[in-house]
């Protein structure tokens, strides 16, 4: 790799829909960056190597954030090809099944489910700054996650979800807390509701980006690229200054109080 090129591992890209994706293609702008792409299933991989081949500078790394060996192993790669270090970690995994995500609360949660979805979706963000924090803090790097409001307010459907998005957030102030003193930033970006593969499986979807649209302060929805765009800047050394921020990307909509006037 180029000793001037920035090195970035991005995890969760499911489809060229998914926000993860977005984030890659931003980045790859620059043909000087190098991506390191990360999937869970074999079944995965031949779709990364189409995706791959556009981004330039790009390596593939099998990686399931639930097994250990797995992060021992995406640890030594990142240490043998990033002499460097690693500029920028793009935590984008959440998962719940999908029992988890339809109809009442109390009716629905179960502990497996429950567990399920902290372990996947916050626990990872610790595990995978854990395996990488070496390389970060050779290169000064940041780490961005991906969240919702969701966290903060009850969405019909969401359910456990809003739970473990609350933990995520949690984990980014006492991730960022932890490293900032070797240098090491950590912010999450609080994106509106997108149609991706992941938030397919939430009832109610299409609705939920239509309505977020007609009433945040932009009167239009945000889409991908533009969250991918605060995810670059977030990631650049020109946000030397912020860690320890959930960032919301959502035109407004955290803000507003949508009632029928």
């Amino acid at each position: 790799m180029p000793t001037d090129s920035r090195t970035f591992l991005i995890t969760g890209i499911a489809s060229e829909r998914s926000l993860a994706y977005a984030i890659a293609s931003n980045l790859a702008q620059n043909p000087e960056n190098n991506l390191i792409l990360s999937y869970q299933q074999e079944r995965f991989r031949s779709r990364l190597e189409e995706y791959s081949s556009s981004f330039g500078n790009c390596s593939l790394l099998l990686c399931d954030v639930g097994v250990s060996e797995d992060l021992e192993r995406l640890s030594d790669f990142v240490e043998e090809n990033c002499p460097q270090g690693l500029h920028g970690l793009v935590h984008a995994i959440a998962f719940a099944p999908a029992d988890q995500l339809h109809g009442q609360f109390t009716n629905c949660v179960h502990k497996e489910g429950f567990l399920t979805a902290h372990e996947i979706s916050s626990y990872s963000l610790a595990a995978l700054v854990q395996a990488v924090k070496p390389s970060l803090q050779k290169a000064g790097g940041s780490v961005l996650t991906l969240t919702y409001l969701g966290s903060e307010r009850v969405i019909p459907n969401y359910n456990v979800m809003g739970l473990a998005k609350a933990s995520l957030e949690a984990c980014v102030r006492y991730l960022a807390a932890d490293l900032g003193p070797v240098g090491i930033r950590v912010n999450g970006i609080s994106a509106p509701p997108v149609r991706t593969l992941a938030s397919s499986g939430i009832k109610g979807i299409k609705d939920m980006v239509q309505y977020c649209g007609q009433n945040n302060f932009l009167k239009r929805v945000v889409t991908a690229q533009e969250i991918a765009s605060v995810a670059r800047f977030l990631l650049s050394p020109a946000a030397s200054s912020i860690t320890g921020e959930i960032i919301a990307t959502d035109g407004g909509f955290s803000h507003a109080c949508p009632i029928p006037c």
